[in-house]
């Protein structure tokens, strides 16, 4: 049995989560497994309820279980809260309360969706590569952060600071090298190592733990060149390792080589417990309006099965369903184009849950 946490969130996550879990229950029943599925509020949902973006109980309940589900959290609802009380915070809290220090993000245009990119089908066709984000250090979690007054009271200031240690470099380092060798044996290391006394630690220790993985090749590049041959040419990347801030652009970046954001799955691991959400926001804009796409929320479930059950072959059957249902030409909107079947969030849930129960 695997106790499984889930957190819809706000927005479409809680049409996505939907679509996900019908997913785990198909995929269950097919292979006589047992899921123990605990719903909690996270994000605005949890503001609504407790007062909170992350209750203690949400947390208990995260850390008791053996992975953990997360939809979306955010909207304009409450934009109007102080920084703190944000539902961003509940992500932050949450990650930090598993203790997840990785973030994999994998960037693979299905057949099918060339088309759908805004750039040529030469450039991205086949397209598989890997971004490993920082998830618990840098501008992020650093100190001092905040705005004050000016002593002249000519007006304020903000503060962040960019933090990174030896051993939280070393961490996100190693998970890189050892997902390169399981690919193509090639890690990119991006940093701002020409500008940022942090980057320059980042090269210097990323440099040294290479030299564990012989097998595997290191080059580096600074972040704005790193953005810009993601449209040049993606298809030299293997594996892309990264701090907290740049991983969290260049990965919206990438989402769009696959033609959508609502196409990228990714999953947080570091400790016992790993999260799965897809990369999306909540898009409050079509929340209810069954116009989301489930695919990166159900491709986040075959992150799960993979990464925290270890069970490679359902991962590998769920992502081709969805490479069958594209194949056939369904579409939600976002991936919508000429000579395609445009289907809602729930209808393509039920077509890949349908493709898996006559695999």
């Amino acid at each position: 049995m695997y106790k499984i946490c889930v957190f819809p969130g706000d927005g479409i996550g809680q049409e996505v989560t939907k679509q996900a879990l019908k997913i785990l229950h198909t995929v269950a029943q097919k292979h006589h497994l047992v899921f123990d599925v605990h719903e909690g509020l996270l994000g605005g949902a949890s503001i609504d309820a407790a007062g909170v973006p992350m209750s203690e109980e949400a947390a208990e309940l995260a850390k008791s279980s053996d992975a953990v589900f997360l939809g979306a959290v955010g909207g304009p609802k409450w934009d109007g809260l102080e920084a703190s009380k944000r539902p961003e915070k509940g992500l932050l809290a949450l990650r930090q309360t598993l203790g997840v220090f990785a973030n994999l993000r994998p960037v693979r245009l299905f057949k099918g969706l060339e088309n759908h990119s805004t750039l040529k089908v030469e450039i991205i066709r086949d397209l598989d590569f890997l971004i490993l984000r920082e998830l618990t250090g840098g501008i992020y979690f650093g100190t001092p952060r905040g705005i004050e007054s000016l002593s002249d009271g000519s007006g304020e200031k903000g503060v962040n600071t960019e933090v990174y240690t030896t051993a939280e470099i070393e961490r996100i380092a190693v998970k890189a090298f050892e997902a390169a060798r399981r690919r193509k044996r090639k890690v990119t290391s991006v940093d701002k190592a020409n500008v940022l006394e942090s980057g320059q630690l980042w090269r210097k220790v990323v440099t040294a733990v290479q030299k564990q993985y012989p097998d595997v090749t290191l080059d580096h590049r600074y972040v704005d060149d790193c953005a810009m041959q993601f449209i040049r040419n993606p298809k030299q990347f293997d594996v892309v390792v990264t701090s907290n801030m740049f991983g969290d652009i260049l990965s919206d970046e990438a989402a769009m080589l696959t033609g959508s954001i609502g196409m990228l799955a990714s999953a947080s691991v570091g400790a016992k417990t790993a999260l799965y959400e897809p990369v999306h926001g909540s898009a409050p804009d079509i929340a209810g309006k069954d116009l989301a796409n489930p695919l990166a929320s159900i491709l986040s479930i075959a992150m799960m099965f993979e990464h925290s059950f270890q069970l490679s072959e359902l991962a590998q059957e769920v992502e081709k369903a969805v490479e069958d249902i594209l194949s056939e030409g369904y579409r939600t909107a976002d991936i919508y184009g000429e000579g395609c079947r445009k289907v809602g969030c729930e209808e393509m849930g039920e077509l890949v849950a349908g493709k898996i129960k006559s695999a």
